[in-house]
């Protein structure tokens, strides 16, 4: 089965390099991403853009907008990035740059938003230039939503239930709900059941190594919270496969994926829906 990794990370973050060591226990590299994609045939993946100017600054309101992704110096052509909004410098150069950019990388599908990470609400007016260049190229906005990976972050902007609002404003923009909203799983399915512009992807919904991933995919309550959501939610259309590595090892997590969502819809989950929202070739 051909899969699309629908959220990962590929940048020079001092804390995915610790986490990589000391609790994933991944080789967070150009190698390691090939090896891991290669045993698990993922054949692309979505890259969410994001720096920190110093090690440990992340969120840091210093780095410049658009975030990349800078662990390496040139990104694996399996890599399709969404541009990282730092929105204490979101600017007209800011913006005017992120244009220049989309013009001219062909792999460029969306824009990420760090909600609670930056204490702006979503639908904050310094995001409109970035939400206006999303329409005008027809990319995906991407929302972090749910549990956070620093205790810097504000819960309150990071509520899936904020998105609901961003989604009726901005009705022809694809919005992604990232980690499904977790631990609010079922208001996140809400947000995507009511709203049609609306997915959600299944990456961070754990962060550990592959017998921890193992243990708690044994654990039918843990599995059966997402479960019952998304037959709440009832359209696997909407659901896209993410892991959020190097938070996870690839291989464990699509075994625990594939408890969530039923045999039947893994050809969407796994592959065709990042491929539609996310415009691929």
């Amino acid at each position: 089965m051909r899969i699309t990794d629908a959220h990962i990370h590929f940048s020079n973050i001092a804390s995915f390099k610790q986490c990589a060591i000391s609790t994933s226990n991944v080789d967070y590299s150009e190698a390691g991403f090939a090896k891991e994609t290669a045993e698990n045939n993922i054949v692309r993946a979505i890259c969410m853009g994001l720096t920190e100017n110093a090690a440990g600054g992340f969120p840091d309101k210093n780095t410049q907008t658009p975030m990349l992704a800078d662990l390496t110096e040139q990104r694996p052509p399996a890599i399709y990035l969404c541009l990282g909004i730092n929105p204490h410098t979101l600017n007209e150069q800011s913006i005017a740059k992120m244009e220049s950019i989309i013009k001219s990388e062909k792999n460029i599908v969306g824009m990420k938003i760090y909600a609670g990470y930056y204490h702006f609400d979503v639908c904050d007016k310094i995001f409109a230039p970035a939400y206006n260049l999303a329409e005008k190229y027809d990319l995906t906005v991407v929302v972090h939503s749910g549990n956070t990976y620093s205790e810097e972050a504000l819960l309150e902007f990071a509520h899936p239930l904020k998105i609901d609002r961003l989604a009726v404003q901005r009705r022809d923009t694809r919005i992604v709900i990232c980690h499904m909203g977790s631990p609010w799983v079922y208001d996140a399915c809400e947000v995507a059941y009511k709203n049609k512009n609306v997915y959600l992807d299944t990456s961070g919904l754990l962060e550990g190594n592959a017998t921890y991933i193992d243990n708690m995919a044994a654990k039918q309550l843990f599995v059966d919270r997402f479960k019952s959501a998304l037959i709440f939610l009832d359209n696997y259309n909407k659901v896209m496969f993410g892991t959020d590595w190097p938070l996870v090892p690839m291989n464990a997590y699509v075994e625990l994926c594939k408890k969530i969502v039923p045999p039947e819809t893994y050809e969407k989950v796994f592959w065709e829906n990042a491929a539609s929202v996310f415009k691929l070739p």
